[in-house]
């Protein structure tokens, strides 16, 4: 039988490792007008610049990049959004999923065919959205399955 300090100490080890894992999962969740868009992929939302999880976007200066900012700017540009970000970071910017009225940004952007799913991040999540013209774009090294 172990003494009432170890259960103790193996109690307290228990909450603590559960604690730590509810943080590294910790979301968060942003609420309110779109103030300005960056790039195809990323919006920011009370103070805080998301970055759409699991799409891929082709940088503005690519084919499609600039058409994929105005698309997503015309979209949401002072418009609500609500975004579920986790802890996890991407350079300044927070990653998330965002909605406008209930609707994912990246099933809309990709639908549009300005960008598309990428499995590494998404798990397939946006898979079924892929076009034509979506499939046709480059699928970038970070969104490759390891």
């Amino acid at each position: 039988m172990k003494s009432p300090i170890a259960l103790a100490a193996i109690a307290l080890t228990i909450v603590l490792a559960v604690l730590a894992a509810m943080q590294a999962d910790r979301q968060d969740t942003v609420a309110g007008p779109v103030e300005y868009v960056r790039g195809g992929d990323t919006v920011r939302v009370d103070n805080v610049s998301v970055r759409l999880n699991g799409v891929a976007v082709p940088d503005r200066r690519e084919p499609v990049g600039a058409e994929a900012e105005n698309f997503l700017k015309n979209l949401v540009t002072g418009k609500t959004v609500s975004c579920r970000v986790s802890s996890q970071r991407s350079y300044d910017r927070r990653i998330g999923t965002c909605y406008l009225d209930g609707t994912d940004l990246a099933v809309l952007i990709i639908g549009a065919g300005l960008a598309r799913d990428c499995p590494r991040h998404s798990g397939g999540r946006y898979s079924d959205f892929n076009t034509a013209a979506s499939k046709q774009l480059p699928l970038p090294d970070f969104c490759q399955p390891r």
